[in-house]
């Protein structure tokens, strides 16, 4: 599937659409992502990392997980249980309101978010198709469905058909833009009618008005879309053999209540006082009514979270300093802090429960979405637990004597929507000249930041028939094997083996060549600072991916220099 057929109806840039296309089929040609259950059709919402993307994604959360709990000394890991009790989500609120309001596309029945509707202007026109009244035993059916998506039919209501029946009046309303005319919006019209089975109908044009910025049609194809309704996100499941309410919890939709329930115990083990934070790296469910954009909104993912205890008052200012944190880290990785927007969510569209929340937003090729929330809790989460379970959940300040429950600041990210960032910031294509042939062609290359790439080295043989070139190459690639994640290969030419590793973001190439063997021909500067000498044996060629730079490098300084570039 092409990513034209996964994105919201919305985008409708061809450049992103065709950007996002390239990438998607690398994701596919080179490992780094499949659609879930591919050979059944897939599953909408559901992604398999291949080979390369588990390596990218992988380096990723290592990446996280270092710098928030090795490198920091106020933050600890945690790693909670995907299943809970079913008391933590009606605590928390979840199960009463972790929903979003639903509409349906009465053409297509597709369905969408209503508050991520583009609003449109232009000119609706109302119509009502004039049908005869269905067979005896059918017409209940109709009014079924027109009440499931919210219309009124007017007319045949009766359980049996009686000889005065009279014709359905079936309303139905189009969105054109302004200057299309009437002829579209009938086109559109006619469509719904054949496609809920009526052959006999007369439209019939009772009204048309001039609408602006209307979020009640589908902007895909005009056609009017149902009253909202509101849809839960959670995936329901059972807990052991019985089917019944005793039974039901849910897959979690975050990960962070587990960190809020095992707040006192995490604070009793591990001795820390405030500030200090309990990180935690998780898969999530949520049931998205129209998951989209490839991997960025799906309905099975995983989350970076960290929940920040603070001394009551101090929130404020510690949602301040994550925030900056939280930039610096994304350049870290190869994301520059000219692509982040950050947005400061207004009062109304933030949790009821937030005192202060920061989107940190990326410019996807398909638009600006979010990355990372950077929310100031408040106390909420601990509050109603500690309510509801009954169990004290306070931290007792030394200094004050006194017991308290503490605020959160919490850096919420998603992994992989991270991953989708970095694959297109990463994603390059220039036009070179083939180094054997002289003919200009196109390269295709990912420029992860070293420290992420999925594999860090390629090391070739010159030639695969040369078996001392061969004997090093192998010696050289057991050498770095324990070290990162490096590759071997011998086959196809030099230029060919460096434009593959090129496209799947290999920051180094290492080739053994003649001059591994007999000395170097020409004196220079060795990769390290170090010089090289004629004649100097064991030095090998380092290819740079970015700049397509060439130079030599002892063997021995190798294992130090490559960790020291991408660590």
């Amino acid at each position: 599937m092409g990513f034209a057929g996964m994105i919201s109806p919305l985008m409708a840039d061809p450049a992103a659409v065709a950007k996002m296309d390239k990438i998607v089929a690398l994701c596919k040609r080179r490992g780094f992502i499949f659609q879930s259950s591919e050979i059944y059709g897939g599953l909408n919402g559901a992604w398999d990392y291949g080979p390369l993307g588990v390596e990218l994604k992988r380096n990723l959360k290592d990446y996280w997980w270092k710098c928030m709990t090795q490198l920091r000394d106020d933050i600890v890991g945690f790693d909670g249980s995907i299943l809970m009790n079913r008391a933590v989500w009606k605590a928390s609120g979840h199960e009463a309101t972790f929903s979003d309001p639903l509409v349906e596309c009465m053409l297509t029945q597709k369905r969408y978010r209503a508050d991520q509707i583009e609003p449109q202007s232009g000119t609706v026109y109302h119509y009502e198709g004039i049908i005869l009244p269905p067979s005896e035993g059918e017409q209940h059916l109709y009014h079924e469905w027109a009440k499931s998506v919210g219309i009124t039919v007017k007319g045949f209501e009766s359980s049996s058909r009686p000889d005065n029946a009279k014709p359905l009046l079936l309303p139905f309303s189009v969105l054109v833009a302004k200057g299309k005319g009437e002829a579209a919006a009938a086109k559109v019209a006619s469509q719904f009618y054949k496609l809920r089975g009526y052959e006999d109908f007369k439209l019939n044009l009772y009204g048309v008005e001039e609408v602006e910025n209307s979020t009640k049609f589908n902007p895909e194809n005009g056609a009017e879309l149902s009253p909202p309704r509101i849809f839960n996100l959670m995936l329901k499941t059972y807990i052991g053999p019985v089917q019944d309410d005793s039974a039901i919890t849910y897959l979690r939709p975050e990960t962070a209540q587990a960190m809020f329930v095992q707040f006192k115990n995490v604070l009793d083990v591990s001795q820390k006082k405030l500030p200090f934070g309990i990180a935690q790296i998780g898969k999530a469910f949520r049931n998205e009514i129209n998951p989209r954009n490839f991997t960025f909104r799906s309905r099975e993912f995983e989350q970076m979270e960290l929940e920040f205890f603070v001394k009551p008052g101090t929130g404020p200012e510690w949602l301040e300093k994550w925030k900056e944190e939280r930039l610096a880290w994304y350049e870290e990785v190869g994301i520059p802090r000219a692509k982040i927007h950050v947005l400061t969510v207004p009062d109304k569209d933030r949790a009821f429960y937030s005192q202060g929340t920061y989107d940190l937003e990326y410019e996807f090729p398909f638009g600006v979405q979010e990355l990372e929330g950077i929310a100031h809790r408040g106390n909420y989460d601990l509050k109603q637990h500690q309510e509801h379970s009954g169990k004290p959940l306070e931290y007792f300040d030394e200094e004050l004597k006194q017991k308290y429950l503490p605020e959160v600041v919490e850096p919420s990210a998603g992994v992989d929507r991270t991953v989708l960032a970095i694959l297109c910031e990463a994603y390059a294509e220039e036009t070179i000249k083939d180094e054997e042939s002289g003919k200009e062609e196109t390269r295709v290359v990912l420029r992860f930041a070293p420290r992420i790439a999925p594999v860090k080295a390629a090391v070739f043989p010159l030639l695969k028939n040369k078996p001392e070139l061969v004997a090093i190459a192998k010696n050289v690639y057991k050498t770095l094997q324990p070290l990162m994640k490096v590759f071997y290969a011998d086959s196809a030419a030099i230029g060919r083996r460096y434009r593959r590793m090129d496209e799947v973001g290999t920051p180094f190439g290492i080739t053994i060549d003649f001059e591994t063997l007999e000395g170097v021909k020409e004196a220079s500067t060795s990769a390290t600072g170090a010089p090289i000498t004629v004649g100097q044996k064991e030095t090998v060629t380092l290819r740079h991916r970015d700049s397509m730079k060439q130079e030599r490098i002892a063997i021995a300084d190798l294992p130090a220099y490559l960790l020291a570039k991408t660590s």
